[in-house]
């Protein structure tokens, strides 16, 4: 199961929780949800799991590429770096990087 390390700074998931390429899943960090993706590209990616137009799970969209889709007003985002790409949402949300390290994903939870 998915585990912060001791000092709180980065979280790791192991190999059995990532989700398979060209997917995506929430995770919980203490009381952060991260969205972490699988893009096509083969890299992971992670971003804050909430719509900041309404605090939605954008890992209940769909992704397409480097975009995620907010289900519930279709505000799309970009998994590298945050960006807002389209109305109604206006902020970006937060990315984190994320490293492959042995066999478990790292996401630091300290802002790129």
């Amino acid at each position: 199961m998915n585990r912060p390390d001791t000092n709180g700074l980065h979280f790791v998931v192991p190999s059995a929780d990532v989700p398979p390429p060209s997917s995506m899943v929430r995770l919980i960090a203490g009381d952060l949800p991260i969205c972490l993706v699988h893009a096509d590209d083969g890299h992971f990616y992670a971003i804050e799991d909430r719509c900041s137009h309404e605090d939605f799970p954008l890992s209940e969209g769909e992704l397409d590429g480097y975009t995620v889709e907010c289900p519930r007003h279709g505000s799309r985002f970009d998994i590298r770096n945050g960006a807002v790409l389209n109305l109604p949402a206006i902020l970006p949300v937060t990315a984190f990087d994320v490293q492959l390290i042995n066999d478990d994903v790292i996401v630091r939870l300290e802002t790129t």
